[in-house]
């Protein structure tokens, strides 16, 4: 018991107890752990990457242990930062999403690092059923917007033939692109569309085919989420 006391008091000199510091690199481990599955039971593109699953793990057990080391050092502090400020991920992170999951992940090492492990918990508890609230009930989720590629005759080019069908299907369309196709015969005109809610995509495309001699049309989506 003795030992144990020894271990996880503080040193009489103020230096680095090296029992509280395995404390706040395992609690930093266990909430980084909650953190992920977070993550992952949110995730809403097609696949997450394993590699950053890991990153939010690594950093916040680094970040715990980096600042017990500059905890009351002021030099060491901006050295570390210093070197710090020298690393670039090899991949840049698109989602703006992901980045609020690796500050969560930093915020909670550094916490762990400063020993105020109930502020970690609290933190980890609230942050993770706000984010997995936002993920539920989809909030602030926009219209997804969609590329509509439309082939049409050279005889029938007029750009404003569609509007009738827009009007009725779309909240909004916008001209992007008008291109010839093969060997100058056909036009083909792509829109940046929003399609409102009650649209079924397969009869907005049967209507474009009946005014566009029933060639080629296409729909992309450019928002993947689910």
């Amino acid at each position: 018991m003795d030992v144990l006391n020894t271990l996880f008091s503080s040193s009489p000199e103020g230096g680095t107890n090296m029992g509280m510091v395995l404390l706040a690199m395992s609690i930093a481990t266990i909430l980084s752990l909650v953190i992920t599955k977070v993550y992952q039971a949110t995730f809403t593109g097609e696949r997450y990457s394993q590699a950053f699953v890991h990153t939010i793990i690594m950093m916040s057990v680094i970040v715990s242990v980096v600042m017990n080391v500059i905890s009351g050092n002021t030099g060491v502090a901006f050295g570390l930062f210093a070197i710090f400020s020298l690393i670039r991920f090899r991949s840049a992170v698109t989602d703006a999403k992901d980045i609020a999951y690796i500050f969560f992940g930093l915020c909670v090492g550094m916490t762990s690092g400063l020993y105020h492990f109930d502020l970690a918990i609290i933190l980890t508890a609230f942050s993770s059923i706000l984010f997995y609230l936002l993920y539920k009930f989809k909030y602030g989720k926009g219209k997804d917007t969609q590329i509509l590629k439309i082939t049409v005759p050279e005889n029938l080019n007029h750009e404003d033939m569609f509007d009738n069908i827009f009007a009725e299907y779309t909240e909004s369309h916008t001209l992007r692109q008008v291109e010839t196709t093969n060997l100058g015969t056909m036009i083909l005109f792509s829109y940046a569309i929003r399609s409102k809610n009650t649209t079924n995509d397969k009869e907005l495309l049967d209507r474009i085919r009946e005014k566009n001699a029933n060639l080629k049309v296409s729909l992309t989506y450019l928002n993947n989420e689910v």
